[in-house]
């Protein structure tokens, strides 16, 4: 079954973005130190709130002015009810499949310097295909589609079906990257998202000329994060490199913060901004989001100008 709600909101002029991937219901412990083998810790916080990547990026680029739908999939669980409600209370239009079972819920430990240890369930978060997309979802006006980690075929069709009808597509495989198959949707990606060891994997080629992941296209982006050492941003069409040093901020916790530096990159580059000032606005908003507790803060164009105040001119009417 589909359950579908619209986000507050007028649409207007805004860039529309559909996010898919999972939808999950965070539990984070606050502790003392990560628990050694056969250890105990005192939880000094315990903290429920959504999230799931997909989910993290969609409310994101909602808080700064994008009209976000997000695809995914929970369980017939209160988890799912609280992670529905809450997506559609932070303005995101939901198209989620809701399939018997329990919603994939994150146990996050963090400890004083942010480090953080996960644990999970499977959950229902892949309950989902292609064709349980409604049509309306993904059209012309569409100028965004973002992928995270999914089922390769359904990450695969869902960016052909973008390019079909226009939209940019960006893609955040995330832990996954290396034991999932995405070279299919890595060949239709016009951003790409990881780290320095994807980024070394993705753009390392033997003799023959051919990477273990598949070749990007000859035109895409890859949006390299470095954590507190900043990020930088390949263009592959001009041979050009572009680099932020990052922020210093005090880490409570980085959940999230990946989620947030990614919706901040893509909704700066919607409103038209170059690659170093996306990459401004990347880097603060997952210093935000490392500042707080929780895979999901507030980011908005009016809280990131206030953070770049004095570091970047960033504003938004």
């Amino acid at each position: 079954m589909i359950r579908e709600q619209s986000g507050d909101g007028s649409d207007g002029e805004r860039p529309r973005v559909l996010c898919a991937g999972h939808v999950n219901w965070d539990v984070t412990l606050i502790v003392d130190s990560l628990p050694a083998p056969d250890g105990e810790v005192r939880i000094e916080r315990r903290h429920q709130a959504g999230g799931g990547s997909a989910a993290n990026v969609a409310v994101g680029l909602a808080g700064m002015n994008a009209h976000a739908a997000l695809f995914g999939s929970v369980g017939d669980d209160e988890s799912g009810r609280l992670a529905a409600r809450e997506l559609s209370s932070a303005g995101v239009t939901t198209h989620l499949v809701e399939t018997t079972g329990e919603t994939a819920v994150k146990y996050i430990i963090v400890d004083a310097a942010g480090e953080v240890m996960l644990l999970s369930n499977d959950g229902a978060n892949e309950a989902f295909t292609p064709d349980d997309l409604p049509p309306e979802a993904l059209t012309a006006d569409t100028d965004l589609l973002h992928l995270t980690n999914q089922p390769p075929a359904v990450a695969a069709a869902l960016a052909e079906r973008a390019r079909e009808v226009g939209a940019t597509v960006s893609f955040a495989p995330g832990r996954q990257f290396a034991k999932r198959e995405f070279e299919a949707t890595l060949a239709l990606a016009d951003v790409v998202f990881c780290n320095r060891r994807e980024a070394a994997a993705l753009l390392d080629v033997d003799d023959d000329g051919n990477s273990p992941y598949g070749a990007l296209r000859d035109d895409a982006t890859l949006v390299v994060t470095h954590g507190a050492a900043g990020s930088e941003v390949h263009v592959r069409a001009h041979d050009r490199t572009y680099t932020h040093d990052g922020f210093d901020a005090e880490v409570v916790d980085t959940t999230g913060a990946g989620d947030a530096f990614a919706a901040g990159f893509l909704a700066a580059r919607l409103a038209g901004d170059d690659h170093e000032q996306s990459l401004a606005v990347a880097n603060a908003c997952g210093a935000l989001a490392a500042g707080e507790v929780g895979a999901r803060v507030e980011v908005s164009w009016e809280r990131v100008a206030a953070f770049l105040d004095g570091v970047d001119d960033v504003s938004r009417v």
